[in-house]
């Protein structure tokens, strides 16, 4: 048989269908239709009741003639709402933007008309950020016009209700026998999901169908998952749709639990009372557990598989938190991977080690995760790979099927994170045997605090907006708690008298303008170290926060 004989075999609908997380679903439905899905507070549901809830979701959508490519924008904590959502809205052919919900009203704002966004589900807890921010958006854009859906969650807190429908409303008008239909191309815009650049401007980063769908076969395989996990959901699901576990979920037919507010208590209680065996969260998360109270701590008679990301965890969080029973495996990845694309998977040589040197092992970024293609470590401008010997630096590139389709409305921002053929991270690390990367520091002047980016050039262009502020450098801090905070360097003009202008002044300008994450958490006056062209020595600024 020649090539072209080969070629001649076609693509038919028997030997060839687009690959989509929602696959998952109706298979689970349909296999476990009893087994709870949900458990959230008092509410359980089973995957009979979610199939049917995003079923209806998806119905009540195309009743507002929402479909492929119309974005659907949520604002919600990890409640079943937003867990729905990952499926409903892609089964109507949207695009689900899970919504920052510690954002400022310039950046939700900003979000929901850059998006183009037609519809808004937002829990009321929200409504003091929302309702100016959709203000604001009928002053910049008064063409716009947004479907507003209440969230009103007996457990929350409450608010203001913007929408002349709530959620449960909304979903009663949907049909539960809707036909609604995969999509036709695996390559169709899945998830929008908005991640801050070294600017502070926000870039909207594009996921398909197929990425969603490997991202959780990878994940499977690489965390080791087994039938069926009890999984908490400590990551925001507005997070890389919660690194995709939603999805996972809906492979495994496994049970998800929600908490509303993340605290040890809410953690220890879940594992407890639950019979939690995974989760997943950034290291602030680790930190909570290990410096938890007795009247906090909750006992359970198995292990606990964590997953963790966002900032690189110090290797004594690592030792103490698997000291109180949770195995610990640490991941690597970006919004625009989808979220994990690296795992630090363990060695059998490493099993004789002793604490300290397993803790510091576990605290690489690891290999690529069976799901991406290939992770390397190049000179960024020679674009060659560096040495795997541990001590020359270079930048984290990746390629692969988990790599975003690209930033929505930004073909130069796009162009450029994958010039060479590489996604090209920014982030500084080294090389080591087996393809094992460990970051050392980041080539962007991003933060990351408890999980979230913060861009020291935001903070510093708050800065500068204060009367008093001659010259602003912002830099990450070394936090027990939250892995990294903002510090800020403050260099006053020279008319102002320092003794009118304190630490605490500067904070609270800041925090009148800026989310609360962003906001610094340290500050320090003096004269800021220079280059001759007057640029300022940030890798010094660096050291005295570190010091």
């Amino acid at each position: 048989m020649s090539a072209e004989d080969y070629d001649a075999l076609p693509k038919t609908p028997a030997n060839y269908v687009p690959l989509t997380p929602l696959s998952f679903l109706t298979r689970t439905v349909d296999l476990h239709p009893d087994r709870d899905a949900l458990i959230y507070g008092d509410r359980r549901y089973s995957w009979g009741d979610v199939g049917e809830r995003t079923t209806r979701l998806a119905s009540a959508l195309a009743n507002l003639d929402i479909g492929i490519g119309d974005t659907v924008s949520v604002m919600c904590p990890n409640t079943p709402e937003i867990f729905e959502a990952h499926f409903g809205v892609p089964m109507a052919g949207a695009v689900l933007n899970a919504i920052n919900t510690r954002l400022d009203i310039d950046t939700v704002a900003y979000i929901l008309d850059h998006s183009d966004a037609k519809v808004l589900i937002t829990d009321t807890a929200f409504a003091e950020t929302v309702r100016p921010a959709l203000a604001k958006l009928a002053e910049t854009s008064p063409d716009r016009n947004i479907t507003i859906i209440d969230i009103v969650d007996p457990a929350g807190p409450g608010g203001e209700r913007l929408g002349d429908l709530t959620y449960e409303e909304f979903l009663a008008s949907g049909d539960p026998s809707y036909d609604w239909q995969m999509p036709a191309d695996e390559w169709q815009a899945h998830a929008l999901n908005y991640t801050s650049g070294s600017t502070g401007t926000p870039k909207g980063v594009v996921y398909h169908h197929r990425g969603s769908y490997l991202m959780s076969m990878g994940t499977v395989v690489g965390w080791g998952l087994g039938q069926p996990p009890v999984y908490l959901y400590t990551v925001p699901l507005f997070h890389c749709n919660g690194w995709g576990h939603a999805w996972t979920m809906a492979l495994l037919g496994g049970t998800t639990v929600c908490i509303r507010d993340i605290s040890a208590s809410g953690v220890f209680d879940a594992i407890a009372d639950n019979g939690v065996t995974h989760f997943g969260g950034a290291p602030i998360i680790l930190g909570m557990l290990v410096n938890a109270t007795d009247d906090e701590r909750r006992n359970f008679d198995h292990v606990v598989n964590a997953m963790t990301a966002g900032a690189p965890p110090p290797a004594a969080i690592l030792k103490a938190v698997e000291a109180i029973g949770f195995n610990v495996m640490q991941v690597y990845g970006l919004t625009e991977t989808y979220g994990h694309v690296s795992q630090c998977e363990w060695r059998d040589e490493w099993n004789d080690l002793d604490e300290d040197a397993r803790a510091d092992k576990k605290a690489w970024q690891g290999v690529t995760m069976p799901m991406n293609e290939e992770l390397a470590v190049f000179d960024a401008e020679s674009m060659e790979m560096v040495p795997r010997n541990g001590e020359t630096q270079g930048e984290i590139m990746m390629r692969g099927n988990t790599v975003m389709k690209g930033y929505y409305k930004d073909p130069e921002e796009t162009a450029k994170a994958f010039a060479g053929g590489w996604f090209h991270s920014g982030d500084g690390a080294v090389w080591r045997e087996n393809g094992y990367i460990q970051i050392k520091d980041r080539l962007k002047d991003v933060i990351i605090s408890g999980g979230e980016n913060v861009s020291s050039v935001e903070v510093e262009n708050t800065l500068y907006k204060h009367p008093a502020v001659l010259a602003a450098g912002v830099v990450a801090k070394p936090d027990d708690k939250w892995g990294e905070v903002p510090m800020a360097f403050i260099e006053l003009k020279p008319d102002v008298d320092p003794e009118t202008v304190s630490a605490q002044d500067i904070i609270s300008f800041c925090r009148d303008q800026l989310a609360g994450f962003k906001t610094p958490k340290a500050v320090e006056f003096g004269e800021l170290p220079k280059t001759s062209t007057g640029k300022i020595q940030k890798f010094i600024l660096r050291e005295r926060a570190r010091s």
